[in-house]
């Protein structure tokens, strides 16, 4: 599974932004297409976003670039400019269903075997941002084996809704939950909205653990200050691990070993789920430790 616990989005006609972006330690920057560039800035920026892609991708950094939706006719091109070697992925806007989908692999096999780039590597990410993405997220999510995460796009979402978009998320809450399930169901990473307030930290990190409770393992993330709190807060705590370590230690000498499902352990029980949970919080561990190492 990818580390993707922090998504910085870049202007893709901002060298400066992403000079910024490469301090951070942000685990995947993102160079941007869609919003943060303006119409008349596109062919500047694909040019720059395919002339910077190693850059990004450095610095323990994964390179990926947002491309505009299907429904602008700017996709092929934002695609044909940017896969290259260097690329790791492309997000995808807008997305509504499993054809959206099904389109930019299609797309992605014909520029990887034309530009030298290894087949399959190029992966996708899904920005769910409408009513009608969030309807068809599953099947959206579970479309190809390209697809190694999915975002919730607040912003757009909220809009398509016609409601006001708040700090407390909770006009967001059906969609919200609703995408973490459909990514997980299809077996994907869910990534939290953007969070635009940069400057309320202690409400940016309640709404990282609130995001966390619904089963979100990182962010998109559209401000440098916000990287280190995601990084620190979406991997699992010293604590957490050590409990993970002795509970699969415990689990396996006492339980396992002994043909037992369910042991007492300082007066809890422990049965397999639980045995399973340490597990992936393990797992996780060692995704950012081997990260870490290179």
């Amino acid at each position: 599974m990818a580390v993707m616990r922090s998504c910085l989005f870049v202007a893709g006609n901002d060298q400066a932004a992403l000079a910024q972006a490469l301090k951070t330690g942000a685990d995947v920057n993102v160079l941007d297409l869609e919003d943060l560039v303006p119409p008349l800035e596109k062919a500047k920026a694909r040019k720059m976003v395919r002339e910077n892609l190693r850059l990004a991708g450095s610095a323990g950094s994964a390179a990926w670039v947002r491309v505009n939706s299907w429904e602008t006719g700017m996709t092929d091109d934002d695609l044909q400019a940017t896969v290259f070697p260097g690329l790791d992925g492309i997000v995808l806007t807008k997305v509504s269903g499993a054809a959206d989908v099904q389109r930019l692999a299609w797309r992605l096999e014909e520029l990887e075997q034309a530009n030298g780039v290894a087949a399959g590597s190029v992966k996708i990410c899904l920005l769910i941002e409408t009513a009608i993405g969030a309807v068809h997220a599953y099947e959206a999510c579970a479309a190809h084996p390209r697809v190694v995460a999915a975002i919730f796009g607040a912003v757009d979402y909220t809009r398509d809704m016609g409601v006001k978009l708040t700090p407390e998320a909770t006009e967001q809450q059906y969609a919200r939950g609703f995408l973490a399930v459909a990514a997980r169901a299809a077996k994907i990473l869910a990534l939290d909205a953007p969070f635009l307030a940069y400057q309320e930290k202690a409400a940016y990190e309640k709404n990282i653990q609130e995001g966390k409770q619904l089963g979100y393992k990182g962010r998109m993330i559209v401000h440098p200050d916000l990287v280190e709190a995601a990084n620190r807060l979406y991997a699992p705590a010293p604590e957490e691990v050590a409990w993970a370590r002795e509970i699969v230690q415990v689990f396996e000498k006492e339980g396992i070993a002994k043909g037992k499902a369910a042991i007492v352990h300082k007066e809890k029980l422990v049965d397999t789920p639980v045995y399973l949970n340490a597990q992936d919080i393990l797992e996780s561990w060692r995704e950012l430790e081997k990260k870490k190492s290179g």
